[in-house]
């Protein structure tokens, strides 16, 4: 079940997997893939399961049959490796793909523009859509309103006694709201909320608003 929020004046879709959509142009936002990462660490014995690869790709379709983007716009670390299987599997799903794609190019980013553009990937550093400049990494000035990735947010819920959890996050602050990782096998940071401060965690199925105020507003 999406969260509809209000940020920049517009409302905007927050999916449970950490995506975002833009029902006003039709665009998915989706960060931090990190494609690539799990043949990586196969390759140098680490016990990943391919499963998880499969996973991404997976529940990219879902997103596209649930809302028919006419746009998906990857918010940087979309390839996090060179070359391996991965790519492989990216090339046929992206040539399945019936919308347009565009990478806003991350740090973990080191194929260079070419190769994604020779599969019909449009590359840039940042992407003004408005009234959102769209980035990787959180911009400290900026016009309007800025939606990015990076990070890997999540915060902490407490239970009784010692108990806790790390949840992943959609996190806005101010003008600005940071998108969770969208990648399997990908790591967190935990977030130190203040005043003023939205925070809408992730579970399997649903958005749990962890604290709401007027921010992007």
């Amino acid at each position: 079940m999406t969260q509809a929020v209000s940020f920049g004046g517009e409302m905007v879709h927050l999916h449970p997997w950490g995506a975002l959509y833009r029902e006003e142009k039709g665009q998915l936002l989706v960060s931090d893939l990190h494609l690539g990462k799990i043949s990586h660490f196969r390759k140098h014995g680490a016990a990943v399961p391919l499963q998880a690869s499969d996973r991404n790709f997976q529940r990219l379709d879902d997103l596209i049959r649930t809302f028919r983007p006419q746009a998906i716009v990857f918010l940087g670390d979309l390839f996090h490796s060179h070359m391996n299987r991965e790519w492989d599997f990216f090339t046929t799903w992206v040539n399945t793909c019936p919308a347009d794609l565009l990478l806003v190019e991350g740090n973990h980013d080191i194929l260079g523009h070419r190769p994604f553009e020779k599969i019909g990937i449009r590359v840039c550093p940042t992407l003004f859509s408005e009234p959102f400049t769209y980035s990787h990494h959180p911009l400290k000035t900026f016009e309007g309103y800025n939606i990015c990735g990076h990070i890997h947010p999540a915060v902490r819920l407490k239970g009784a006694g010692r108990q806790s959890l790390r949840v992943p996050c959609f996190y806005i602050r101010n003008r600005q709201l940071i998108l969770p990782a969208f990648g399997a096998f990908t790591g967190s940071h935990i977030m130190e909320i203040e005043t003023g401060d939205s925070v809408y965690g992730l579970a399997e199925d649903s958005i749990i608003p962890i604290t709401q105020a007027s921010a992007g507003e």
